[in-house]
């Protein structure tokens, strides 16, 4: 199957002016390009797209992750025309998961495990009284809060995919990036675009992100519109760690695409013989 042209944007990251005050600034920048996709040996990756339940039942979890709205519009409005394209298109469509168990009884995680087991948790290093106490204080005050961790470790002792995001039929399943590289190899896939949450965090750092799979050669790429980032008091109006995310996938793993041209690119392909529907 010949590649296709696909709109992309990449960010040119020269020349340095040191003539300026800031040499940085005479950075090219964002710009966009038409690059090819080889539909052969492209995939798309949802990671970590959970369904996050109520902010009636999970007060608490909603308190501390301020993202769910976003990805409740994102899952909602974005997830279905694209994951319905991809299913129509011969391109693969992979899922990375992570928490509790709610993905094993599923044929497609079946499949992977014959690939590859779950690489075994490295051994914790040894805890003292200090770790402990450091901990408690990031736990108190930093991160998620006294008051919202019950709610917290509730929704995730019921962890589950959202709907819009759940595998169909055969779509394999990945627990950690040795079973992702595993599933690329068995299927000649060299090109891994992901989708789901959040980008500057999971999809990033989590086993099966672009960290790990980079580490294998291959190119990671994300769709703009089907991304969110973990933002802070400082970045959340605008959306900062979000541009920072996009900004450090499309220099140092792939590209950026945006949803509609990546829709409409693969949109005319003809379907794969043996999908996974």
């Amino acid at each position: 199957m010949q590649p296709i042209p696909l709109p992309a944007d990449y960010y040119q990251q020269f020349d340095a002016d040191y003539t300026r005050p800031v040499p940085a600034e005479a950075y090219g920048g964002w710009k966009t390009a038409t690059v090819e996709l080889a539909p052969a040996h492209t995939a798309l990756v949802v990671m970590h797209a959970w369904e996050s339940g109520p902010a009636e039942r999970w007060p608490g979890l909603w308190r501390s992750t301020e993202s769910i709205p976003r990805t409740r519009q994102i899952l909602a409005e974005v997830f279905p025309p694209l994951l319905a394209a991809v299913r129509r298109s011969p391109l693969r469509l992979y899922h990375v998961v992570g928490g509790r168990d709610y993905y094993s009884h599923l044929p497609g995680y079946r499949r992977t495990c014959a690939l590859a087991t779950p690489a075994p948790r490295p051994p914790a290093v040894p805890r003292d009284p200090v770790w402990e106490r450091l901990q408690e204080f990031r736990r108190h005050h930093g991160i998620i809060g006294t008051h919202n961790w019950p709610d917290v470790s509730g929704r995730y002792r019921e962890l589950d995919f959202a709907p819009e995001a759940r595998p169909q039929g055969e779509e394999p399943i990945a627990e950690d990036g040795g079973q992702l590289a595993a599933l690329c190899h068995a299927d000649g896939v060299n090109h891994l675009v992901y989708v789901g949450f959040a980008v500057n965090w999971c999809m990033v750092m989590s086993p099966g992100g672009m960290v790990d799979l980079g580490r294998h050669g291959i190119i990671c790429s994300t769709i703009r519109e089907a991304v969110t980032a973990i933002e802070n008091r400082e970045t959340a109006r605008h959306e900062d760690e979000k541009r920072q995310a996009l900004w450090r996938i499309a220099l140092q793993w792939g590209f950026v695409f945006g949803v509609a041209d990546f829709i409409r690119a693969i949109g005319a392909l003809p379907p794969r013989p043996g999908s996974y529907t």
